[in-house]
């Protein structure tokens, strides 16, 4: 669904398995390795699927979705620019999905992830985690606090680096209806260069997965304010990295 489509009210909305970037892309090295070999197979699901956990507020912490300082020393917070993310989770009809519980991880401000198989030589952040949950409101809304990740290289061509992006997994009513993707920033030099973002196939799936600078959400003297809405389903659904028909 693009920016400018109105929602649809009623009907059934066929995929478009065109929109998904090809599973083999040779820019993209290890798409060669990890890209099927053979065709897919589909198993149904089992009991203990259907019926996992179903989300609710209560399983939250008050910083959960605080990157700022979730991970912070008393009185202190992350270093960085601040930004708030916020934005809905939608059906195919532009309906808002309520109690889809969101994860998201980024790298910090100078482009490093907190794990121990790390090798960009950038400094750690010792007040920043980079990572943090919420659950989506009745109209599918959420909202985070974060700061903006930096860019970092990555050892697939001779000078390649990422953009700076946040990855989002999206919980459906259990740990069985899972989705994963990548949002990046609007303006970003870097997302023309990028071979992963080389391999979607057209700049308006780009632009679906690329958050918009919103100046009216923004905080005076604090934080500025970014949009992403994430469609799960239809001819227009969010590039979803590890499905492509959605929950």
């Amino acid at each position: 669904m693009s920016r400018s489509t109105p929602p649809q009210q009623g009907g059934f909305i066929p995929r478009d398995r065109d929109w998904q970037p090809d599973a083999l892309t040779p820019a993209y090295k290890t798409s060669v390795k990890r890209s099927p070999q053979a065709a897919l197979l589909s198993f149904p699901t089992t009991l203990s699927e259907e019926t996992s956990p179903v989300f609710g507020q209560d399983m939250l912490g008050p910083l959960d979705n605080d990157l700022i300082h979730n991970y912070a020393q008393p009185g202190e917070s992350a270093i960085g620019p601040r930004i708030i993310l916020h934005g809905r989770v939608l059906d195919e009809f532009g309906r808002g999905v309520p109690g889809a519980l969101l994860e998201f991880w980024q790298a910090n401000a100078g482009g490093r992830y907190r794990h121990k198989k790390e090798g960009y030589l950038a400094a750690l952040d010792p007040n920043f985690g980079g990572c943090g949950r919420t659950i989506t409101g009745e109209d599918g809304s959420y909202e985070l606090r974060t700061i903006m990740p930096g860019p970092y290289p990555w050892p697939n061509g001779l000078n390649d680096w990422r953009p700076a992006h946040i990855h989002f997994s999206i919980f459906g009513h259990g740990f069985a209806q899972r989705l994963i993707t990548q949002m990046y920033f609007e303006g970003d030099p870097h997302i023309k260069l990028c071979p992963i973002l080389g391999a979607v196939k057209s700049q308006e799936a780009v632009d679906a997965l690329t958050a918009l600078l919103d100046m009216k959400r923004t905080v005076p003297m604090d934080s500025r304010a970014y949009r992403f809405d994430m469609v799960l389903r239809g001819r227009r659904q969010t590039y979803f990295e590890n499905r492509k028909e959605g929950l």
